[in-house]
Parts: C-alpha cells; structure tokens; sequence
C-alpha cells in the first residue's frame, strides 16, 4: 500500500532542503544533505528530535567539539540554541549537526591524502546514521561523539593538553626579534628578550646583563633547546627564535593540529606494530598500545621528504647489497664519482650496464657521462662503508623506502636530524630487528649476530607481517601525558590550520 504523507514528505525534503527552518534559520545550509535525507528515508521520514532533553544532549555534545579542537559553529551550534523552542524548525538541522560533527570525529575534519598525498593509512568505518538512529531511540547523546573521537592515549593527552592552555593566563611580554644568528659572547639589544623570554618559561638565567650573551644565559638556552628537540648548540638561530616565541596560543593550534592528524588514524594500529614519528626523528615499537622500545632516527631531508604512508614489514635483509636508487646514482653518486673515481672501488661499488653485466670502473670516463644520460646500475657490496648498514627493514611500497642501518652513525647525536634521501636511519637497528623477529622461530639474538658476523646477504622473512606507520605529529605525548611540541621540519602545519579554520564544504 502507498503511504502518501510519507511520499509527500519525501518529495518536499528533495525539492526543499531546508524543510522545517522557519526565517530565524532560511539561510542555515545543511553541510550533509544527502545523509540527511537518507537518514529519515531510513526512518520512514520520523522525526528523532521531538523530545527536549534528548535535543538538549545534542546541543551540549555539539557545544563540547571544541574541546576535540574543532569549531562548534561549524556544526550550526548557535543555530542550535535559538531553535529550542521551535521542534519543527530544529529537527534537521539538528540532524545534519550531528551527522557532521561526528564524520570529523570519526574520519578527520579534512582529506588527509589533500595534505598528505602518499596518505595509505585504513580510515575507521562506522556507520554514522545507523549510529545516530540508534542514539535517538535509546543512547547517551551527550557522550555519542566522544566515543568516535580516536580512543588512543595519545588523543586524550592531546584534548588534555588543549583544555589546560585554554585555562592559561599568559604573561604578557615581548617576543624575540627575528635577526642575525646569535653566538655566545656577542653583544645585542635582542638578548634582552631572549633573557626574558626564558625566565617567562621557567628557565632560570643568573646573571643580570641585558644586552651581553654570557655562559649563563648559554647555558639557559641550550637547557631550552634540548628540552624543544632542537640542537642544544647556543646559537639562536631562527628555529630557536621561532620556539622561544611559541606562546599559548600557537601551541594550541599545534595541538588542535595534531588532534586532526589523530583523527586520520584507524583506531587498530596492530597489537605489535612500528611507529615512525619523521618530525620527532624517531622510531617506536608497540606492544599492545604501550611502547617496548624506542630507537632515535634519521628522517628525509627537507627536500627529499620521508613521505606519510602505512605499510607491513614482511621481511629483514642482513649484510644487504644496496642497489642504489637510479636518482641517488645521478644526483649523488655520479658528481662524487667525478671528483675522486678511486670512491667507486674503494666503497665497493659495483657498476653494472643496461644488460646487467658487470662493468670495470677503471675503464669509465665519469666526466663524459651527465646526469640526464647516466647508463649505468650501481650496487653496493655489504660491508662497513655500505650505505645500509648491517640490516635493512622491508616493507616493499611505491616510494622505495624502508628502515636500515647506516655507516655514519656520528649523525644520531644530532638533535635534528634530517640528513636522509628519504629512507628511514635507525641507531642500534639490530635491536630492533630483534624485536621484529620474536615472534619467527629460529630468530633469536644469537642467530642474528652470527648472520651478521658472516657477512653474507640473508633474508629473513617475519612469521607474522608487522603494521608500519610513517607518521609526521608535531606535538607529542610521553606515557605520563606531557606535551613535547616540535619543529615542523617540512612546513606542514599551517596548511592544515588553515583547513581547520575554514566552514566546512556543504556536501
């Protein structure tokens, strides 16, 4: 049997999208008027927002986005607040507020492949309107959202973080003058603010000079600089400017930053799994959610960036030749080669033609061939010089990069250490190749060490795949909840604020 008012009802959504918005809300546009339609569809085209105290839950959860960093306007709240007293003229935008405010939730405000093009990570799957109908029937709207924000510690931290500088009150004061780099002993009016600057964030400064850098305000800030990842050398450079003059308000927005880079995330990461954390050149191994250990690492240059990506490590390669990317051969290898062709046998290259035959390096002319014409594959042959190291960690992907060990591992007591062609470097690798292979059987720590002893070549394919996260997050928790905010190596954040900040499309 045709059931006409719902048909009429249907009809009328369609062609009227703002069914129900009396003149106070004519011009409040439904940011998800698909969903919303097929949600009442779903319904029979019932209404969900008849009873006050539920829609009031709904204000409330949708006034409470703000503590996920994210707009409450943008989810129609003050919309919401003058349409109490009006059921009919609520009931889709109260709908369409709650539809939306829980897809940011549940999958990120913004694209995460719009800011992160090599973006692979899963996204979560939840069906939001199936959610909701179950909500307004019997559910706790007031909580609803909470639970489809990310549930990982390091969420919680975040939105604990935010809620705590909100609640600051900042002492006024000059920022640090952008300027020449400043050496210990030099004499300028900007250290007066650097001084100040400190003493504002805790760091005690003992001598009274205003205008002369001395050892003891040297001391005050290679103390600020190691405890901000940045190189604790007492030059102030740009990056320590920039880090001395994050006040309340730019670590809010970091925060809100990285609480949207969570929110890219699937929940399940993998019960054993890798995180790479590029920003914070550092590497991390999980077990069930808590960290089992943690290795520093060398991430991509700015120019060479370590992309953002998920993948599986299948296998590990001990004592590996390295087969030099065909770019890395053309921009860095051939230009050393012509200044010092000795370097080609002394670092144990081997040059192979088109064909794959082996070529005697002595009889090449390196400064008759250039970079745009380069006929030649290069190896590397395992050994202490070998650009991977010991061990390099598989997980084959598109962008041909992977964990290894390293030759020059001087570099790993840097504090910023982005030296890389894009692959990741990790300091005492073994241990985490010993990690890796735990649970592969005939993989125990003695069986490692004599591979490697041998010198010869060796795979070593994992039992079970292990999930890898290259990740960039720019302010970071410890397991005690305390934010570290990073430099942003690769100029990232401020595209995302700026999508933050933006209305959301209207879909």
């Amino acid at each position: 049997m045709v059931r006409w008012p719902s048909i009429v009802t249907l009809l009328i959504a369609l062609l009227f999208p703002f069914i129900g918005l009396g003149p106070a809300t004519a011009s409040t546009a439904l940011l998800t008027s698909q969903a919303v339609q097929d949600f009442y569809t779903a319904r029979d085209n019932q209404p969900a927002w008849t009873d006050d105290s539920r829609y009031d839950a709904l204000v409330q959860a949708i006034d409470g986005m703000a503590k996920h960093g994210l707009d409450p306007d943008d989810y129609h709240a003050a919309a919401l607040h003058q349409l109490r007293g009006n059921p009919d003229d609520r009931e889709r935008i109260a709908t369409d507020a709650w539809l939306s405010a829980a897809a940011h939730l549940a999958y990120g405000k913004l694209s995460p492949v719009k800011f992160e093009p090599d973006w692979s990570a899963s996204r979560r799957q939840v069906n939001l309107a199936a959610h909701l109908d179950a909500l307004v029937t019997v559910g706790d709207i007031i909580t609803s959202l909470d639970r489809l924000a990310p549930q990982q510690a390091e969420y919680s931290y975040l939105m604990a973080e935010l809620a705590r500088l909100r609640q600051l009150d900042e002492a006024a004061g000059p920022d640090v003058p952008n300027g020449k780099l400043l050496k210990p002993g030099m004499v300028s009016p900007r250290l007066a603010a650097v001084r100040m600057r400190l003493e504002q964030l805790g760091y005690a400064v003992t001598d009274t000079g205003s205008e002369q850098y001395t050892p003891q305000l040297t001391s005050a800030v290679q103390a600020f600089q190691f405890d901000n990842g940045l190189e604790p050398d007492g030059l102030i450079g740009d990056s320590t400017v920039n880090a001395l003059n994050l006040r309340t308000a730019g670590k809010i927005e970091k925060v809100r930053i990285n609480l949207e880079r969570w929110r890219w995330l699937p929940d399940d990461l993998g019960t054993r799994h890798v995180r790479v954390n590029i920003a914070a050149f550092q590497v991390t191994a999980y077990t069930n959610g808590h960290p089992a250990q943690t290795h520093v690492a060398i991430v991509g240059r700015p120019y060479r960036k370590t992309p953002v990506f998920s993948d599986e490590i299948t296998y590990i390669v001990f004592n590996p030749w390295w087969e030099t990317p065909a770019k890395l051969a053309r921009l860095d290898k051939l230009p050393a080669f012509q200044k010092d062709p000795g370097l080609v046998e002394r670092l144990g290259f081997q040059v192979l033609d088109r064909s794959g035959q082996t070529v005697d390096a002595r009889t090449i002319d390196w400064n008759a061939i250039s970079e745009d014409a380069f006929p030649y594959r290069l190896r590397q042959a395992p050994g202490e010089d070998n650009a991977l190291g010991q061990v390099k960690i598989m997980f084959p992907n598109q962008h041909s990069v992977y964990l290894h060990d390293t030759p020059t591992r001087d570099l790993f007591a840097k504090q910023q250490r982005a030296f890389s062609s894009g692959c990741v470097r990790v300091q005492h690798v073994l241990d985490l190749a010993a990690w890796l292979l735990q649970e592969t059987p005939g993989w125990d720590k003695d069986r490692i060490g004599a591979t490697v002893a041998s010198g010869r070549e060796t795979r070593a394919n994992l039992a079970t795949p292990v999930p890898v996260h290259l990740l960039y997050l720019t302010a970071v928790s410890n397991e005690n909840g305390d934010i570290r905010y990073l430099t942003d190596i690769y100029g990232r954040d401020d595209r995302v604020l700026a999508g933050l900040n933006q209305h959301p499309a209207i879909h």
